[in-house]
């Protein structure tokens, strides 16, 4: 299935874009050669790091791979909608109506530029999105508590040390109550991103940093993770919760909570257990849950969690995709949601488009990276 989806583009690019062009043949076989390079980007990636996860290479030239490989797919839709639209013509005129060299050209500066938008949208260091969610049981003196949300950092060369302190300088600047981050901090090794996930250390919230794993913590050496995580003072909520209680004239408190990923299981490790992370929380506490994926979502607000914190879709990454990642998510892509409780109430439930984003396919076009400044607003 995987040789299919990566062969039907390529197939098109060659014969139905590249091979009509009026090239001499020495120049069809350079760009030929170059668009199968190019197509086999992942297959470079496992050489440089054993992983097609991980781009070991320097940034320039991930980012060169990124734009070049976003250029091919966009390429290759555009030419299906080329040969399309020329199919219809000729049912219409009643002869083939071939494709001119002017349209292919315009068709490769179009997708060449889609693709550079995509990737400069995909590497920049987002911008504050602020949230406000009402909870239920809140209590008024907690009322304006400012939570901030990371997710997705994907920590690569991609996005480096330098990159990572931009994004803790912004957070620091939003002077958020506590820090959450959910899931997917790296690709890599502790030792490939021991450096670049130093800044981190410097998150600063007065009711702290907390987090939880994404799937991919578990593809690198998840336990020696976890450690320097927490190392790095950022407490990794596995199946467990915290109480924060607020030294206001009655004590006022918050439970934040935090499961292991659905991936846990496939690789011999704690499976997702909200049981496990809800057991005895104190009753009548808004409850915070931090779910890498939000496909769980309707148990948790069963279950009466008041908010739950996802990532994992990237938000979808490009405008239309979205929604063929949200079916693979019980429908949740990106933003906030309201999920009944069955109970006559509802639950809030934020998925993020991540902050960073995987580095094999570093493309957004129409749903930008965020860091969430929640703001929480107790119900009168």
């Amino acid at each position: 299935m995987r040789l299919l989806v990566f062969a039907v583009p390529l197939l098109i690019l060659l014969l139905n874009w590249l091979w009509p062009l009026p090239l001499p043949l020495a120049g069809k076989l350079v760009a030929a050669v170059l668009i199968v390079v190019v197509a086999f980007y992942h297959q470079w990636c496992r050489l440089s790091s054993g992983s097609v996860l991980v781009a070991e290479m320097p940034r320039p030239l991930i980012i060169l791979f990124n734009w070049a490989f976003g250029t091919l797919l966009f390429l290759a839709l555009l030419q299906l909608g080329l040969d399309l639209a020329a199919a219809v013509r000729a049912l219409v005129a009643g002869h083939w109506v071939a494709v001119g060299t002017a349209p292919r050209v315009v068709i490769a500066v179009v997708a060449g530029a889609l693709a550079a938008w995509g990737v400069a949208s995909a590497i920049r260091v987002p911008p504050i999105r602020d949230v406000t969610v009402t909870l239920p049981g809140l209590d008024p003196a907690l009322d304006g508590y400012c939570l901030v949300q990371l997710s997705d950092l994907h920590v690569t060369r991609l996005f480096p040390a330098r990159w990572v302190a931009q994004v803790v300088a912004r957070v620091n600047a939003a002077r958020p109550d506590m820090i959450v981050v959910t899931g997917d901090f790296i690709d890599g090794s502790v030792a490939m991103r021991r450096q670049d996930v130093a800044g981190l250390a410097a998150l600063q919230a007065p009711d702290g940093v907390f987090g939880v794993p994404g799937n991919h913590e578990y593809v690198f050496d998840y336990g020696a993770w976890m450690a320097a995580l927490e190392n790095l003072g950022i407490q990794m909520l596995l199946n467990r919760h915290v109480v924060v209680a607020r030294a206001t004239p009655e004590p006022a408190r918050l439970v934040i909570a935090g499961v292991t990923d659905r991936a846990a299981a496939h690789y011999g490790e704690a499976p997702h257990d909200l049981e496990a992370a809800l057991a005895g929380c104190p009753p009548h506490v808004p409850i915070i849950l931090l779910d890498h994926q939000p496909g769980d979502a309707r148990k948790a607000a069963r279950m009466g969690v008041a908010l739950q914190l996802s990532g994992h879709t990237h938000g979808g990454m490009l405008y239309g995709l979205d929604r063929l990642v949200a079916r693979g998510n019980d429908g949740f892509v990106s933003g906030l949601y309201r999920v009944s409780n069955g109970r006559g109430g509802s639950m809030a439930l934020y998925v993020s488009n991540g902050t960073g984003l995987w580095p094999g396919f570093a493309l957004r076009l129409g749903i930008p990276p965020e860091i969430t400044r929640f703001h929480l607003k107790a119900a009168r």
